[in-house]
């Protein structure tokens, strides 16, 4: 009997350990939508980490990139997110400044983009330009630059909210990078051009692709998806004469997966041919660091923009509100 209760004991602290490895060996990584999708780069990224680390990777997705910040301030130190992915350089200012983010203390000398990086915070995962795509079948003259895109009247768009979306945000910057001040003139002829605005990406594609609205603000990558998987070269990315305006796409850790060792060992595997190689055919823009083939050479047909156009991380954090409120005084009406 003695002996029973000494192994009944023993099982049930076995049983407690054993539940509280597992609880360390979890690591919840907070993204949006279209990364955890059944076609997105989130079922790759998972297999391959579980895979090195023995634990359990598990996304919680949002709509889209802003979102996710949005997210963050609402659950505040409450948040399960030990990583953060999907934020871009336009946010990472704002982001630092929540006090939520711990930094990362890994080397990024592995990372590859224009303009190289240096960040103690965040580390980028891919990169890209935004771009206006539209169905040949739909638009005969497409514009070439922003200029022609607004005052044209042939076709409509589907873009994304500033608020909630970072292509959406990036739209909005890429318009106040071209005209500055005259900005609020911008918007007017925009909204004679958009169908809709969706909270996120995979709304407004999904729109399109349908066949609900003959452009979409995209990237200059997107077009590769449909060369490759679709074997069709009918979507195109329209380039524009002033440039256009760049996406860097970054992963944080959270002061909560500062505690958590997956968390760095995550950020450094991010880093590594076997995150970066699901990028280009998953999430369809560039890789951040080195993929261990090529790309296709679909990629090498997609526009490449002779100008790079971005603000730094803080002068949106210091003008995003004033703004979007700006876009959204203009839109709504």
């Amino acid at each position: 009997m003695h002996r029973l209760t000494l192994f009944a004991l023993s099982a049930v602290a076995l049983a407690g350990f054993s539940h509280a490895a597992e609880a360390q060996e979890k690591l919840t990584v907070y993204t949006y939508e279209s990364f955890t999708a059944e076609w997105g780069p989130g079922p790759k990224v998972k297999e391959a980490f579980e895979a090195t680390c023995e634990c359990e990777l598990d996304f919680v997705s949002v709509a889209d990139g802003v979102a996710l910040l949005n997210r963050l301030r609402l659950e505040g130190g409450r948040t399960d997110a030990d990583i953060v992915l999907g934020l871009d350089t336009n946010l990472t200012a704002e982001a630092k400044d929540s006090g939520f983010f711990a930094p990362h203390g890994l080397s990024t000398d592995a990372i590859d983009i224009p303009g190289g990086w240096s960040d103690d915070t965040f580390i980028p995962f891919d990169y890209g330009y935004f771009a206006v795509v539209y169905d040949t079948k739909a638009i005969v003259n497409p514009p070439t630059s922003m200029h022609d895109f607004l005052k044209g009247r042939e076709g409509k768009i589907a873009i994304q909210d500033p608020r909630t979306s970072t292509p959406g945000l990036g739209l909005m910057l890429w318009i106040r990078k071209i005209y500055g001040d005259l900005a609020p003139e911008a918007y007017e002829e925009l909204q004679k051009r958009v169908l809709t605005v969706t909270p996120g990406w995979s709304e407004s594609y999904a729109l399109f692709t349908s066949g609900e609205v003959p452009m979409v603000l995209s990237y200059t990558t997107s077009p590769a998806y449909h060369m490759i998987a679709e074997e069709t070269d009918r979507y195109q990315a329209a380039e524009f004469s002033e440039g256009h305006y760049m996406q860097v796409e970054v992963a944080g850790m959270t002061t909560k997966g500062a505690d958590n060792p997956l968390a760095a060992k995550f950020l450094d595997f991010m880093m590594s041919p076997a995150f970066q190689d699901v990028i280009p055919e998953t999430n369809w823009m560039l890789p951040a660091a080195a993929t261990s083939e090529p790309l296709d050479p679909a990629f090498g047909k997609m526009v490449q923009p002779e100008k790079a156009l971005l603000f730094t991380p803080e002068e949106v954090a210091e003008n995003r509100e004033a703004w979007v409120d700006e876009w959204l005084n203009v839109m709504s009406r």
